[in-house]
């Protein structure tokens, strides 16, 4: 029994404990898990100790508000929830909503059936946590990044330039990237953490982009004591030009051209007897060549001499003191290329929505609602409640008109011709408060017979009119004479024709406002959807990546405005017939009363 209750404790608290909160200190987190069926279909495995690279922006994360400066709060761990892991942060723009952060995938990570690293973000008080220099391998001895500030090694082994011409420009692969006009350059000085030697391997690598023919540019050239190697671009071919130890020269041509205006991936790789050029993680040219250490100075972008230069944009360049086979190329393809979708961002999440089973997909689309969106709905919101007081006090209004038409028709049609004004009663303060507030007076049941109906007020007019008519002063005796002439009959009914157009002014009052919302409600969505679909793809554009993933929660959050929209459109449409339907049938009977009236005046008056 004892170990059955034991049992029953342990699988109560396993849920929990699998989804233990990190660091109380920490208010929000993030699961980024990696696609495996993806890579699976494209052959590759994660290489260990690859980076992959987090893209936030509005499509996949909302809580950029809740970042603290330079994002010090962020941190990154594996599966378990438990186990840190190297990261580092290219760029963080709250502004603009969006971030690049680079993280690596330990062992620890790989070995999972499906891996999945934790965003954990929320903090004020922390302190920065990101190591951009300690999440390299030292195999890996030169990375640029080409941001904002400059032309900078963030590994540990800091080659960073002697020389640099190239234009920080916007719109690179990844953030930004170096422009080349061609008369720009990098000059990377000899160092000995950067000597390639092929008896260990090597490999360079980057991201190129090319907007126009290259006749015979250079995107890279070193030499040594014995020989020399440069990758050129030839009639947009890659092309390795070779230069043994006795002098002579040899071009290798890739096998694939590149495209003009489009991201490109070219990596080269030396061992001892072979050289391979890469193309998008495809090998264009394997060459059975031995080539020499390279020791001396790097440049980038030109020749030694500065000419060739090379007319494009480069991002994300390294150099390893290793040959990197062709998975762990490939997986850097997939994981840095334009439509990258190898990472799928998981809702964000607090203590309060674990506890609660976590968020419905409603929650989770209204929490990426944009700031721009919020205030769209705002104003529908606004809206929504004026058409709703405006149908439910209408309603109210002409419900209890009609039944008060009712009453004095029904009370009328006893009448005959010679008590025609017998219903007719002296203004009394319930008139008065009738034209004050319909609302009020409708609601209120302790007032004069009639007073609430349209047609008795028309009736009252018109009975007040004809005895106007029949009061004819002789001396101090007054007359009521039994005959009214053609022109008297006219100004009767003159005068009850323009009650009727007043009560159907009084009727038809604030209708303007149901019309507003069925119009202007879906339009105002329009305009928050369109809003939000254009900050959801500039964030994508800033950000690099384009899958469904990163766009989904953007576009349907952007939806949420048109939805709103809708809300307050279709109950004013439906409202605005339905009223509109009983206004109708309300002034057909005005109508109708003032022929009948005038009919009866004149049968006993003409």
């Amino acid at each position: 029994m004892k170990r059955l209750g034991c049992l029953l404790l342990l699988l109560i608290l396993l849920p929990s404990v699998a989804s233990a909160w990190w660091s109380e200190d920490w208010n929000f987190k993030k699961k980024i898990t990696l696609d495996m069926q993806q890579l699976k279909q494209g052959g590759v495995t994660v290489p260990e100790g690859a980076f992959a690279l987090i893209r936030l922006h509005t499509g996949n994360f909302l809580s950029f508000m809740e970042l603290s400066d330079q994002g010090k709060d962020i941190r990154l761990l594996a599966g378990d929830e438990v186990t840190p892991l190297k990261f580092y942060i290219e760029r963080l723009d709250p502004i603009n909503e969006m971030a690049l952060i680079w993280v690596k995938l330990p062992k620890e990570v790989i070995a999972d059936p499906e891996p999945s690293v934790w965003l954990y973000f929320g903090n004020a008080e922390a302190v920065a946590g990101q190591d951009a220099a300690g999440s390299y391998d030292i195999s890996q001895v030169l990375s640029y990044q080409f941001d904002a500030k400059g032309i900078k090694d963030v590994t540990a082994n800091a080659n960073n330039p002697s020389e640099a011409t190239t234009t920080n420009a916007e719109g690179g692969l990844i953030a930004s990237a170096a422009l080349f006009q061609g008369s720009q350059i990098i000059r990377i000085p000899a160092n000995p953490t950067l000597q390639m030697a092929p008896a260990t391997g090597w490999t360079v690598s980057t991201w190129l982009k090319i907007d126009q023919a290259q006749q015979n540019t250079v995107l890279l050239q070193r030499s040594g004591a014995s020989g020399s190697l440069a990758l050129a671009i030839k009639e947009q071919i890659p092309t390795l030009e070779f230069t043994d130890a006795t002098g002579a020269k040899q071009d290798l041509a890739g096998q694939t051209a590149i495209t003009l205006g489009t991201w490109h991936h070219l990596a080269v790789t030396a061992t001892a007897d072979n050289l391979t050029l890469y193309l998008d993680g495809v090998a264009s040219g394997a060459f059975p060549i031995k080539l020499a250490d390279l020791t001396s100075e790097i440049t980038v972008g030109a020749d030694a001499t500065g000419g060739r230069g090379l007319s494009g944009s480069l991002d994300q360049f390294g150099i390893y003191k290793i040959a990197r086979d062709a998975n762990a190329i490939k997986f850097d393809v997939l994981m840095q290329g334009t439509g990258s979708a190898l990472l799928a961002y998981g809702d964000d999440a607090t203590p309060d929505s674990e506890e609660e089973g976590g968020e419905s997909y409603v929650i989770s689309t209204l929490n990426n609602v944009t700031v721009d969106g919020w205030i769209i709905i705002g104003i529908l919101g606004v809206m929504c409640v004026i058409s709703w007081m405006v149908m439910i006090v209408k309603a109210i209004v002409i419900n209890r008109i009609h039944g008060e038409n009712r009453k004095f028709e029904q009370a009328f049609s006893h009448l005959g011709t010679q008590d025609i004004a017998t219903l007719n009663a002296q203004e009394s303060e319930d008139d008065e408060g009738y034209d004050e507030s319909p609302l009020l007076f409708s609601l209120s049941n302790n007032h004069a017979a009639f007073t609430g109906s349209s047609i008795y007020r028309i009736y009252h007019v018109g009975v007040e009119e004809m005895n106007k008519r029949f009061m004819k002063s002789v001396g101090s005796d007054a007359v009521a004479p039994q005959i009214l002439t053609a022109a008297s009959m006219a100004a009767v009914k003159a005068s009850m024709d323009a009650v009727v157009v007043r009560e159907l002014q009084k009727l038809n009052a604030q209708m303007v406002l149901l019309t507003i919302a069925i119009s202007g409600g879906p339009f105002l969505g329009l305009l928050g959807t369109v809003v939000g679909v254009m900050i959801t793809f500039a964030a994508i554009a800033a950000s690099g990546e384009i899958n469904v993933n990163a766009i989904a929660p953007g576009i349907a959050a952007a939806l949420v405005a048109t939805v709103a929209g809708l809300i307050v459109a279709i109950p004013a449409l439906f409202g605005y017939n339905y009223l509109g339907s009983r206004i109708k049938i309300i002034t057909a009977d005005m109508h109708v009363f003032v022929d009948e009236f005038v009919a009866k005046l004149a049968e006993q008056h003409t």
